[in-house]
Parts: structure tokens; C-alpha cells; sequence
């Protein structure tokens, strides 16, 4: 236990959740993984468990939680050895549904906020588009208001829950001409007319349902537009704090899951005499890698504590996504070889970890991008400042 940051309290959380897990999570995830589809039932029952709450306040059923709750709940969900599935998880607790808890009005909150806490309602985060990447800016859908509703027109990528979830929080042009200040947010229900959504194969992540989502002159009522119209875009830049800091979370636990399984098996395999935790050369590999993993885990820990106390950490966030993810797959790469060819078997857990970590650097964020924004914070003097 890091007693710098948890409490008792903390630790008999992560206990409780680790037993739901493995009871509840665990028997299921190998089913999940070759259907590509998260039967509803655990939804339901995150949602009996107060887990899809922990960070919403408790007006709307959550319980307001510290963030080292969410920290907890991240790591744990890492090491199911199923990125896809806790995807699914942390993209609907925090992606939509802190768009609801930021944005949206009570009249929002209590239609899609309060079910999404009880898990009898999944949400997704609709931003990325086909042409345009990590270039929110640049995206091509509009919604054009005509009297008391919205026209949205367009299309997005690479959805997580964007198959199967019952609302999408969508991001959309009200005002083509301005490329930064024309985005605004909206929720939209999945059975209104004209919404559609296609399956794409992946190559991990698979438990996940990943959608390109299109939209032909969808009505919105004006009711569902989140927060003020045509300040889209700095909401989205706001919440990618949280979301790189999650990602980079996410990368730190899978990894030190790695070392763990890595390690374990190590003291079992046998080879010219002795197990293969006492050759020097892997011993040393592990120092190595157990050092890098800390080194992110605790940079991660102190982030969380200063995004908890209230101050905007784009830049550390951004700086945790990118070198915590690029760790991840360096480690979880040696980890796999430690394996030798059981590495290579799908019976074992690297090759499913080395699939899922692939999209660390590359999804909420190319780390090429970060690397742009942590460039013009610390060499233009750049500063960005929360929306709200």
C-alpha cells in the first residue's frame, strides 16, 4: 500500500472490486474477447455495485469520490487481462458520462446521467472522425439548429461502445465557419432516426464494440445541446487531462501485471538446472523493467493528486500518457519474451497484452501529438486553461 496517497479505506475498495472481478468478470472475459460483444448483465451489476458512480455526485446516485477511487478502479480492471473490456468500462464512466456530470443541465442528468450510474444505461464519447484524426478542430460534422432542434449531419471513428451503447455524447459543428469556436456537444439518443453504426475488427482490444458511427439528418432537440453552444471545443480540450492521465494509468498497471505474471513464471520454468529467475541476464532484464514501471506508476500517483486538488495538469497528463504508454509496450514486449514460445501461445496472456497495449500511443492522443503540445507548453511558453 502507497500510503501517501491511500487509505485504508482505498485498500479495502480495491480489495472489493478485486473479488467482484474475479467472480463476476473473470469466467466471462474469454467468451467476450471471441464474440466481441459485453453481455449487458455486468453493466447492471457495476452499476448495483456503485462502480460506474465513484467519481459522480451523489444528487445524481454516485458517491463523490476522491480520484484515487478511479485510480483503483483502472489498475484493477487492467489486470482481467482484458483492455477491451475495461475500455468499455472507463470510456462509459469517463468519457460520456463526464461530459454529463460537466455539461449537461439537470434536465440531462436525470434522463441519461442517473441511469448511467445504475448501469441501465451505456454512453459513448463520439469525437474522431474519419478525415480527421486527432485534428478536433478540423472534424466536418454540423449540427445546424432549425427552430427548436438541430440538424447533425457527419460521421465518427473508432467509437468505444459505439455499437451497442443506449446515447452518444457527439461533438459537431454549429457554426462551419469557425473551426475552434463553431464545435458544440450534444447528446443523442441511438434510436433516433438516422443514426447508424458499423463494427470494425481490431486487432486487440477485442472484447470492445469499436463503431464508425454515421449520421443522416438526425434530429436533436435543442433541449440536448451540453453546456453553451459553440464551446465545444474547450470542453473536449478540458477533459483530455483526465482522459490521457486514465490512459497513462491504464498503461502503468497492465505493465506491472506483466512483470507479476512475468516474474511467477520465471520461478516455475526449469532450464539447464535451475528456474530462470536465478540467470542474471533476466534477473537484470526485471530490475530494469520493475524500475521503469515505479518510475511511471508513481509519476501517475502525483498527477492524480494534483488533477484531485483541483489544478489543470494538460501538460503532466499529456507527459503521462505519452512515456507511460511507450513504456508499457517495451516492457510487456521483454515480458513476453521472457516467456519464450509460451509467449507466443494465446493459452498465455502476453500475446493478448501485447495486442491490447498497442493502442496506448496511439488512441486519446497520438503520442506524436502529445509531443506538440508538450513542446509549445515548455518551449513556446504555451497555456491552456480549463473551459470552466
Amino acid at each position: 500500500m502507497n500510503s501517501m496517497y491511500f487509505t485504508e479505506e482505498h485498500e479495502a475498495f480495491r480489495q472489493s472490486f478485486k473479488d467482484f472481478l474475479q467472480k463476476e468478470v473473470v469466467p466471462h472475459i474469454e467468451k467476450w474477447e471471441k464474440t466481441g460483444t459485453i453481455e449487458r448483465f455486468i453493466w447492471k451489476k457495476f452499476g448495483e455495485m456503485g462502480y460506474f458512480g465513484l467519481n459522480t455526485p451523489e444528487e445524481f446516485g454516485g458517491m463523490g469520490l476522491d480520484l484515487f477511487y478511479t485510480v483503483i478502479f483502472l489498475e484493477e480492471l487492467q489486470k482481467v487481462n482484458s483492455s477491451g473490456f475495461a475500455a468499455a468500462m472507463w470510456a462509459h464512466e469517463y468519457l460520456a458520462m463526464t461530459h454529463l456530470n460537466k455539461e449537461g443541465d439537470d434536465f440531462i442528468k436525470n434522463k441519461y446521467l442517473t441511469p448511467s450510474v445504475e448501469g441501465d444505461m451505456i454512453g459513448c464519447l463520439c469525437i474522431t472522425e474519419p478525415f480527421g484524426g486527432s485534428d478536433v478542430a478540423g472534424m466536418r460534422s454540423t449540427a445546424i439548429k432549425q427552430g427548436d432542434k438541430y440538424i447533425l449531419n457527419g460521421s465518427k471513428t473508432f467509437i468505444t461502445n459505439g455499437i451497442y451503447s443506449d446515447y452518444l455524447i457527439v461533438a459537431a459543428k454549429t457554426d462551419p465557419s469557425d473551426k475552434y469556436k463553431g464545435i458544440s456537444i450534444f447528446v443523442v439518443d441511438r434510436a433516433a432516426k438516422g443514426v447508424s453504426a458499423t463494427k470494425l475488427d481490431k486487432l486487440g482490444w477485442r472484447a470492445s464494440d469499436t463503431g464508425e458511427i454515421a449520421f443522416d439528418n438526425v434530429e436533436i432537440p435543442v433541449s440536448n445541446l451540453m453546456g453553451e453552444e459553440g464551446k465545444g471545443f474547450p470542453y473536449i480540450m478540458q477533459h483530455f487531462a483526465l482522459e490521457r492521465l486514465i490512459m497513462g494509468i491504464n498503461a502503468h498497471a497492465r505493465a506491472e501485471y506483466a512483470v507479476e505474471y512475468a516474474v511467477g513464471y520465471m520461478q516455475e520454468r526449469v532450464a539447464f538446472g535451475k528456474s530462470l529467475d536465478k540467470f542474471q541476464v533476466l534477473r537484470h532484464k526485471i530490475a530494469e523493467m520493475a524500475s521503469r514501471v515505479d518510475m511511471c506508476k508513481e509519476y501517475n500517483y502525483s498527477i492524480t493528486k494534483r488533477l484531485n486538488d483541483g489544478q489543470y495538469v494538460v501538460k503532466e497528463a499529456s507527459m503521462s500518457k505519452l512515456l507511460s504508454t511507450k513504456m508499457a509496450d517495451e516492457v510487456i514486449y521483454d515480458a513476453l519474451q521472457m516467456l519464450g514460445g509460451y509467449g507466443y501461445m494465446e493459452d498465455y496472456p502476453m500475446a493478448r497484452l501485447l495486442r491490447d497495449s498497442r493502442l496506448g500511443p496511439i488512441g486519446g492522443g497520438t503520442s506524436e501529438i502529445l509531443k506538440e503540445i508538450i513542446a509549445k507548453m515548455v518551449i513556446d511558453n504555451k497555456e491552456y486553461k480549463p473551459a470552466t
